[in-house]
């Protein structure tokens, strides 16, 4: 694991700063649009989990894992949000939700329905995914939290969420719902 650069400053908002991204300051105009309190910690990007772990303590949350994946035929998707620790089993997330084989989509899939790069998926990717081609799945752990932890669509920037402001105000927002699943 290398150590990132944090800024160890949590703020509460969206940033002032001109040299932002258009869809990361977008996810903030939304966010209080919803009237969605979050803490963000900015840092150099993190392309793994294990890149999250390091400001999980300074947010004083677990950053989720966030997978991208597909069924066989490419028909159907999926953002899979679970504990960063925990690891996938995909038969049996196949199994929890009666899909055919799941395996990671293509970053071309990523990109046309949640405009994110690989490293940075996130839930709040799902404001770019009017179409609904995205099933969210939730693991019942990351749920039962008081706080969420996510990406504003960049991965230079971590934010706290309460995890009821996303299920009660960000979803129906967007227009998901959540099929729980246990890993």
């Amino acid at each position: 694991m290398r150590p990132i650069i944090i800024d160890r400053k949590l703020y509460q908002g969206k940033p002032t700063d001109k040299n932002r991204m258009d869809k990361e300051m977008a996810t903030y105009d939304l966010l209080d649009k919803l009237n969605i309190d979050y803490y963000r910690l900015d840092h150099e990007p993190t392309a793994s989990i294990e890149d999250c772990n390091q400001v999980d303590s300074i947010l004083g949350i677990e950053i989720c894992k966030n997978l991208f994946l597909r069924n066989g035929p490419k028909s159907e998707f999926y953002l899979l949000v679970m504990p960063g620790y925990k690891k996938l089993v995909t038969k049996n997330v196949s199994k929890q939700i009666g899909s055919s084989r799941l395996s990671f989509a293509e970053d071309t899939y990523m990109e046309e329905f949640l405009n994110i790069k690989p490293g940075s998926v996130s839930i709040l990717g799902l404001i770019n995914d009017i179409d609904k081609k995205v099933q969210l799945l939730m693991d019942k752990e990351v749920m039962d939290s008081e706080y969420f932890g996510c990406h504003p669509c960049v991965n230079t920037s971590s934010l706290r969420i309460k995890t009821s402001d996303i299920f009660n105000k960000f979803l129906p927002y967007t227009g998901h719902r959540s099929i729980i699943v246990e890993l």
